[in-house]
């Protein structure tokens, strides 16, 4: 068992009196709850937004976002793009993956789309599960939760993956079937399966499980 990370990333900022003073803010993986009603509703942390070209990531051990690597190709995300808190892709996780025993061991990740244009990283945001992808990334299980803005009108009445237009989900997949494309180099990522709302629940309970077992002493 691996004891649980500090809920809080802790760092020296400058006073404008010339005094140095310690601030300290929830670590955005360790720090916050999935939610009050996972995995229904989720807490989601973004990292990417749709005007990024830039793959911005977690730094796991500080809790700051940092510069992962600049895009090769036009790709964009189509969505705000990011993780839920206290997510852990583990064993559990992989089970629910026939064609792999191993899941990539990152937080879980979650695609929100959002009728009006959020173009802030760095920020946490209430969004409700419809679906996701099941993604095959160097042979390891990485799913892709989908999720729509919380209290967003415009996709109130979308509940399940099967309510989006195809052509939504077409940009998605292709997005991850490209974001990591190199000239030259081989193709290791795969999307065997769109699921529902019902097999998300489970990817998502099974990552909190996971979580808890691997970070709980």
């Amino acid at each position: 068992m691996c004891r649980l990370p500090m809920a809080s990333a802790r760092r020296a900022t400058w006073h404008p009196c010339g005094v140095t003073v310690e601030s300290s803010r929830a670590h955005p993986w360790h720090g916050i709850p999935p939610g009050p009603d996972a995995p229904a509703f989720v807490t989601a942390y973004i990292e990417i937004t749709p005007l990024d070209t830039v793959k911005y990531e977690l730094d796991k051990d500080s809790g700051l976002l940092k510069v992962d690597r600049v895009q090769q190709t036009s790709s964009s995300p189509p969505t705000l793009y990011g993780l839920i808190p206290r997510t852990y892709c583990g064993e559990r996780v992989a089970a629910l993956t026939p064609t792999t025993g191993i899941a990539d061991g990152d937080p879980l990740d979650i695609c929100v789309f959002a009728e009006r244009l959020i173009d802030k990283t760095d920020v946490l945001l209430t969004a409700r599960v419809v679906g996701g992808l099941r993604m095959i990334d160097g042979g390891e299980a990485d799913d892709k939760i989908v999720a729509v803005l919380a209290k967003d009108p415009v996709w109130a009445d979308t509940t399940d993956l099967a309510d989006f237009p195809t052509t939504l989900i077409d940009r998605l997949e292709h997005y991850f079937l490209t974001y990591k494309l190199v000239p030259g180099q081989p193709h290791e990522v795969t999307i065997e399966e769109r699921y529902g709302r019902e097999h998300a629940h489970r990817v998502i309970d099974a990552a909190i499980a996971d979580y808890e077992a691997e970070f709980s002493s």
